[in-house]
């Protein structure tokens, strides 16, 4: 009898959890700083003390080291017009970014930007981040993938809130144990749990960058990136001419 009420209960705990309903977060800017409105981000991340941005669009697409009080580039390589680069991170001295359509990967050394190596990659590059131990990319879809610093599988998620999956998934950034994606073409960024997929939070970030500073070149949302070192958090756009520091607020 006491083994069927522990079950029932543990049962109801379960579903409870499953069924909890996202928090919702706004913003709190706490700074403001510029960024190259020509930069149509796809990675932004901190390493060693470094911010690094990839950008796309062919003819476009770059990786690069960028000074966050100026938003200048420092560092950068450039590359092929036939390639349309994507997400990006790293992980000790390798730099990894992911091409959009055409099944190329790429590793650079992380201090130099020195070109590595190349590997085939077997679907659409999107996002792009890490635990440290793993890469973890998107692919637009509701679908993410935790991979081998060889590019070989090991394992996936779904991404659902509410039982329903979120699609989408587009720049990813690895934030205290969970999993930040933009959801592309929206103002909203969802938090993941790593574990499940479920989606714990989502983060309205309408009005983030100002009217007055937009113009027909600006786009979405796309860019988080987390200072490891001092627990910052840092948000822009493609084409944006600001990129923030913020906060979350209930």
């Amino acid at each position: 009898m006491k083994r069927t009420v522990f079950l029932l209960l543990l049962s109801s705990a379960l579903l409870l959890a499953c069924s909890a309903k996202p928090v919702r977060y706004s913003l709190r800017v706490k700074a403001e700083y510029p960024h190259d409105s020509k930069a149509y981000t796809q990675g932004l991340f901190w390493h060693d003390g470094t911010l690094y941005e990839s950008t796309g669009l062919n003819g476009h697409s770059s990786i690069r080291t960028v000074d966050l009080n100026s938003g200048k580039p420092v560092k950068t390589v450039s590359f092929s017009r036939k390639y349309f680069a994507e997400g990006s991170t790293a992980i000790g001295d390798r730099l990894y970014i992911l091409t959009w359509q055409e099944h190329v990967a790429f590793i650079y050394d992380v201090n130099t930007l020195k070109y590595i190596q190349t590997y085939s990659y077997p679907r659409e590059g999107w996002g792009l981040t890490t635990d440290g131990k793993s890469l973890i990319a998107s692919d637009g879809s509701s679908r993410i993938y935790f991979l081998s610093t060889g590019f070989k599988l090991e394992r996936t998620i779904d991404v659902k809130a509410d039982g329903r999956p979120i699609s989408r998934l587009n720049e990813l950034e690895y934030i205290d144990g969970k999993i930040w994606a933009n959801i592309y073409t929206t103002n909203t960024i969802a938090i993941i749990n790593p574990k499940d997929g479920t989606v714990e939070a989502f983060v309205d970030c309408t009005g983030l960058l100002p009217d007055r500073l937009r113009t027909p070149d600006t786009d979405v949302l796309n860019g988080i990136a987390h200072n490891p070192a001092d627990g910052r958090i840092y948000l822009t756009g493609k084409n944006w001419k600001r990129l923030y520091e913020v906060e979350l607020v209930k």
